[in-house]
């Protein structure tokens, strides 16, 4: 600068970095020699403001021809925009840190997370150090890191960096990251989009290009190369800023000297020494300056002019960007502009991933669980097809969104649990390590698996179960029994004989008086065969009269009466309620009990969740500590099992009880195909069921609007239902194994009745096979006083007749070894048919009627006057029907037996007559 000076200038124009812009200031200053800085960064890295001091204005002769560095304000606006609360910066060697230093004050203003990085050289060797000297938790919580983050690097190494990373599976699809620098031109941003994965933001800036393409190349009278004027040349696209603001600062001055001569205020060019103490500096400078800060140039950078500070107040940003994706050279189109005076002109918000995704291709990762994920179609060669709820849920979602999604299968089939190393396997481990984009199966929303993913909102709430064998229903031949206690029972049965021994002792203490027409005796066969029939309320056929038998009676059949009533009661109910109540119905109760084990799948979300209860001192319900002893025996691996599968058929063929998610219990019990399974657990849902997705996804607030929109309206209910539904063909709650099917009665419930039947029939068929035996055995035989038996009475119907003939015979002899009859009453006969009673005698237990028929109105026949010459009764003038009136003094009929030979006075009726013995009709039976 001083050998020019020494030449003598107008002017000096500088185009480097800011350590050497000061000492070219303060040179400028003392010789009032106008300077134009063009402020260069080494390799194209953005820059950072240099910071000149500026002392008085009246001795400042610096002019900075690039406007002043706004990457700070681009960045805060852009990260607002995107709401970023957490990013990290990474930088390059030549790029100065001091030139953020106001975005980290902002953003801490604000309370935004950000870390620094700067990004060596040699970038592989850094990304291998990374790996070697993290641990795996700790490499996970960079990969979260790195899903926001901005570049502040020269376009070569952004680049490189983003090969690195790519290629390293560092980042996946779902990161963003911003590339700020004004020197990137188009073939930069082209492979910069088809290096990266995720989304990308690029900002640059940008020079206003003249819509008139043949006004381009023509700067007022200039004309400028078609090299540099062409914006798809390739020697403009490679050119960098720097040198275009020292193409159109060189125009500003060539302008500024023809306006001096066009005033002839032309100054002869200075010739200083700057080496001497005592140099005057140059008389013309000040003038100069003027005349340069108020010209102005329309260049190649558009619109150069000057400020009062000395600065260049026209820049313009440009901001580029891609949408979520994989696919590498995927477009990228202009999101917005932003200069320092109206801001942030444009939307940078994803319009693609709000309203659709339509050629987004999602990775999912699934665990099969029936009925969340299980293989519907599974064909040699083609892809396996899922079904279940949770594939519902997601095709719904996939139908509103338009995204593609492709499943597989977790390699080691579990949802995954943290490792020793703070690594994740399973489901969860998938999606940590980028893998995945999206899990989904029966997962549940735990705070350990918040810490590492992302889970929609709930989509279905989560409860824990225990999934039960039903107890098999035994077969109860006498359920008709059941009603009663055996020792009820056989009180009944002790009352029975009591009462119908107390019957027969009161009848025998005071007889009772027989009507005509009654065809039984009180004996205690009788009297028992009685109470026996009114308590099964069939009636009896003894007659009592007393008094007393028939408060004993009434007292008795009010007794019956309750009885019956309560037995038909309760055998309703046991033959209704197929329900038996099972001592377990409750997690309490599980938990109380010992004798049937059971446990869970190892090291699953349940597992975890009774652990840390169970362990919690603080933990107010002692059931959980329970549960824990039984299911951490032998370290977890007595009761536990490797899959839900192996517990619901440990339950079903072993005597094990299997707690898990209730939603998937009552699935298994409503489906088995023998009903088998019944499910209990806790009414309140504590947790719900989720999809997770990579930590910092942008698809969980969408998807989670979605979710909610499905639970309003009413589908994701619809969903449930079809593979919960209401009326299942077997029943959750019930602990016995039976069907819906109704309250029909089987054959089981009344085996014990036809048993009873069918011992009474081979019973009676029995003894009656031994009487008919016996009687042949002894033929006809007279009864005796101990016998109360059915006898023959032709012979005593032929004497009887006798007595009726025309036989000479004053009278017939009875001997007192036959029977003694009492008289008949005749008068007491109705009207059409009767029986006429001859009492029984205690002495033969004999009971004699005798049937007349009805047509003994209409008989007009007398006795014969022989019979009745040879039967004298006497004369019993007030009955018209005989004398047979004598009665006993106790109120029966006479019963006396005739021990001698006595003759019968027989006084005849005028007007009936009887001619016993020639009537067919007439017979007599015992």
């Amino acid at each position: 600068a001083c050998d020019l000076m020494n030449q003598g200038i107008l002017a000096l124009v500088s185009s480097i970095g800011c350590t050497s812009a000061g000492s070219l200031q303060s040179l400028a200053d003392a010789m009032h020699i106008p300077h134009l800085f063009i402020q260069r960064s080494p390799a194209g890295t953005p820059r950072s403001g240099c910071g000149l001091t500026r002392s008085n204005r009246n001795d400042d002769y610096t002019l900075s021809v690039r406007p002043p560095v706004y990457l700070n304000d681009v960045i805060l606006r852009v990260v607002t925009e995107y709401a970023w609360q957490k990013f990290i910066i990474f930088y390059d060697n030549d790029y100065d840190i001091r030139g953020i230093q106001e975005l980290l004050d902002k953003v801490s203003q604000q309370g935004m997370d950000v870390a620094l990085q700067k990004v060596e050289n040699n970038i592989n060797k850094m990304i291998t150090g990374l790996f070697a000297s993290m641990r795996i938790e700790e490499l996970n919580r960079y990969r979260d890191t790195l899903r926001r983050a901005i570049l502040i690097m020269n376009p070569s190494t952004a680049k490189s960096f983003l090969t690195e990373v790519v290629e390293t599976n560092l980042v996946a699809f779902d990161c963003h990251w911003i590339i700020i620098n004004e020197e990137i031109n188009d073939v930069d941003v082209q492979e910069l989009v088809r290096r990266s994965i995720g989304r990308l933001t690029i900002i640059r800036q940008t020079f206003p290009v003249p819509q008139n393409i043949s006004q381009r190349c023509f700067r007022g009278n200039h004309r400028i190369s078609s090299s540099l004027c062409d914006p798809k040349d390739p020697f403009s696209q490679s050119m960098e800023i720097s040198n275009l603001y020292i193409y159109d600062t060189v125009l500003l001055l060539a302008n500024a000297f023809h306006k001096k001569l066009e005033d002839r205020k032309w100054h002869s060019m200075a010739s200083l020494t700057c080496i001497r103490k005592n140099s005057k500096p140059w008389q013309g400078g000040r003038s100069m300056l003027e005349t340069i800060k108020k010209g102005g140039v329309n260049g190649l950078t558009g619109e150069l002019e000057f400020a009062e500070n000395g600065g260049n107040p026209n820049v313009h940003f440009e901001i580029l960007g891609t949408n979520y994706g994989e696919d590498l050279g995927r477009g990228i189109r202009k999101l917005g502009c932003w200069n320092p005076i109206t801001g942030l002109n444009g939307s940078l918000t994803d319009r693609k991933l709000e309203n659709n995704m339509r050629g987004v291709v999602l990775r999912v990762v699934t665990v099969l669980e029936e009925p969340f994920v299980m293989v519907s179609e599974n064909v040699l060669g083609k892809p396996k097809k899922y079904q279940g709820f949770s594939i519902d849920v997601l095709e719904a979602l996939a139908t509103y969104l338009g995204f593609k999604y492709e499943i597989y299968v977790a390699p080691d089939h579990k949802y995954g649990s943290p490792q020793d190393d703070g690594s994740w396997n399973g489901l969860i481990g998938e999606l940590v390590f980028k893998r995945a984009d999206i899990g989904i199966s029966a997962l549940t929303i735990t705070p350990d698996r918040e810490n590492v993913v992302d889970f929609t909102t709930r989509y279905m709430d989560y409860s824990v179960g225990v999934l039960l064998r039903k107890a098999e229903k035994t077969v109860d031949m006498f359920a008709c029994l059941a009603p009663f206690d055996l020792s009820l029972w056989a009180c009944i049965a002790g009352t029975v004989l009591l009462v119908g021994l107390l019957v027969y002792l009161l009848n025998w203490l005071n007889p009772p008086r027989l009507q005509m027409g009654s065809m039984t005796s009180t004996t205690l066969y009788n009297s028992m065969w009685f109470v026996y029939g009114s308590f099964v309320q069939q009636g009896g056929e003894v007659p009592y009269t007393t008094l007393a038998t028939r408060l004993m009676m009434g007292a008795w059949w009010l007794f019956a009466l309750i009885v019956i009533s309560s037995y038909t009661a309760n055998l309703a109910a046991f033959l209704t309620i197929t329900r038996i109540e099972n001592s377990i119905q409750s997690l309490q109760d599980l938990s109380r009990q010992t004798d049937i084990p059971y446990g869970t799948v190892l090291d699953s979300a349940v597992y975890e969740h009774v652990r840390v209860k169970g362990m919690n001192p603080f933990e107010r319900d002692g059931m959980y500590a329970q549960m824990w002893r039984m299911i951490n025996r032998s370290n977890g691996s007595e009761n536990n099992v490797l899959e839900s599968t192996a517990g619901i058929q440990k339950v079903k063929f072993g005597n094990y009880a299997f707690v898990w998610d209730a939603a998937v219990l009552e699935y298994v019990a409503i489906n088995d195909a023998e009903c088998s399974f019944y499910t209990v657990g806790n009414t309140v849902a504590d947790r719900g069921y989720g999809i997770a997705l990579q930590h910092g996804s942008p698809y969980r607030d969408v998807f989670s609007q979605r979710i909610l929109e499905l639970q309003q309206n009413g589908d994701m209910d619809i969903l449930k239902h079809k593979w919960w539904p209401k009326n299942g063909q077997c029943d959750l709650y019930s602990s016995v194994d039976t069907k819906q099917k109704g309250g029909a009665l089987d054959i089981k419930s009344f085996a014990g009745v036809f048993c009873i039947l069918a011992a009474g029939i081979v019973l009676s068929c029995f003894i009656a096979m031994l009487e008919t035996w016996w009687n042949k055995r002894k033929g006809s035989r007279v009864p005796s006083k101990e016998d109360d038996k059915e006898i023959d009475l032709e012979h005593l119907h032929r004497r009887v007749n006798s007595l009726c003939t025309d036989d000479d015979s004053p009278h017939k002899q009875f001997s007192t070894s036959s029977i003694d009859l009492t008289p008949l009453d005749i008068d007491t006969l109705p009207t059409r048919q009767a029986l006429e009673q001859i009492s029984d005698f205690r002495n033969t237990h004999i009971t004699t009627t005798t049937f007349i028929p009805e047509q003994i109105q209409t008989l007009s026949r007398t006795l014969s006057a022989k019979a009745a010459s040879g039967f004298s009764f006497g004369s019993v003038p007030e009955h018209r029907t005989g004398p047979f009136r004598h009665r006993a003094p106790n109120g029966g009929f006479f019963r006396s037996p005739i021990k001698t030979m006595s003759s019968i006075p027989y006084q005849p009726t005028p007007t009936l007559g009887l001619n016993i013995g020639s009537d067919p009709d007439r017979g007599t039976s015992i």
